[in-house]
């Protein structure tokens, strides 16, 4: 039944122009931070690391975008009504639309494999290290896509589910950027501080970004879209017993 759900809702992006447009801005917006705000060329290195560092900034607004239709759409018309009269669960439908949703990002990604060809032309890179951070990153995207679905079954307003989905993955970006933690380093324990950058995105998405593939790394990306969509999940079945 997840798998029906997972064909209807990732056909259901490409019978709208959301994910054209995702991945269009995507790859447009990824070239033009590699090359001329990462300064591509200029670093003489093999590498494309100026192209993953700005991953969590691109997701911060990107995915919030396409993930704020997921249920808040689904309310507003109310057809909600109708695809819970269905034979499936609440949960069977939260897992369709996130592995959807979760495939166009996925998508997104591959269609940048011209870099990594690039930078294969004009060197010898480590690719394993670039593998990693490709999982890295699509790993992300699901912890990013996740929060912002638990977002969207709060709301019946796509825009307040945009902002809090925003809002919400800006903290877990910005809790590990040495702008934080600096400021808390003066009153906080190294072990608070430890704790506190555990919980970033960015922490666990720059070791993978230079070919670190470890358990907790993964594990923290997996728990994370788990424990958001559980969120999403006690959403709807709130909604629907009201």
């Amino acid at each position: 039944m997840v798998g029906t759900l997972f064909r209807r809702e990732f056909a259901s992006y490409f019978a709208t122009p959301v994910a054209y447009v995702f991945i269009l801005i995507f790859l447009m917006l990824s070239g033009v931070f590699s090359f001329y705000i990462g300064n591509f060329y200029e670093r003489g290195q093999a590498d494309l690391l100026p192209f993953f560092n700005f991953h969590p900034w691109l997701y911060l607004f990107l995915v919030p975008a396409m993930a704020m239709r997921s249920w808040s759409e689904e309310r507003k018309s109310g057809s909600i009504e109708l695809l819970m009269t269905l034979p499936v669960t609440v949960w069977q439908v939260m897992l369709g639309k996130f592995l959807a949703a979760w495939a166009v990002l996925g998508l997104a990604l591959l269609l940048t494999f011209p870099l990594w060809v690039t930078v294969n032309y004009l060197g010898d890179p480590d690719n394993g290290i670039i593998l990693a951070a490709y999982l890295g990153s699509w790993l992300m995207a699901g912890a990013f896509l996740a929060i912002g679905i638990c977002m969207s079954a709060l709301t019946k307003s796509q825009v307040v589910a945009f902002i809090l989905a925003v809002v919400v993955c800006f903290l877990f970006v910005l809790s590990g950027s040495s702008i934080v933690l600096d400021a808390f380093k003066g009153w906080l324990s190294p072990m608070l501080l430890d704790t506190l950058a555990s919980f970033s995105f960015l922490t666990h998405f720059e070791s993978m970004a230079k070919g670190v593939i470890a358990v907790n790394d993964v594990g923290y990306f997996l728990i994370a879209i788990g424990i958001w969509l559980y969120g999403g999940f006690l959403a709807v079945e709130q909604k629907k017993a009201e």
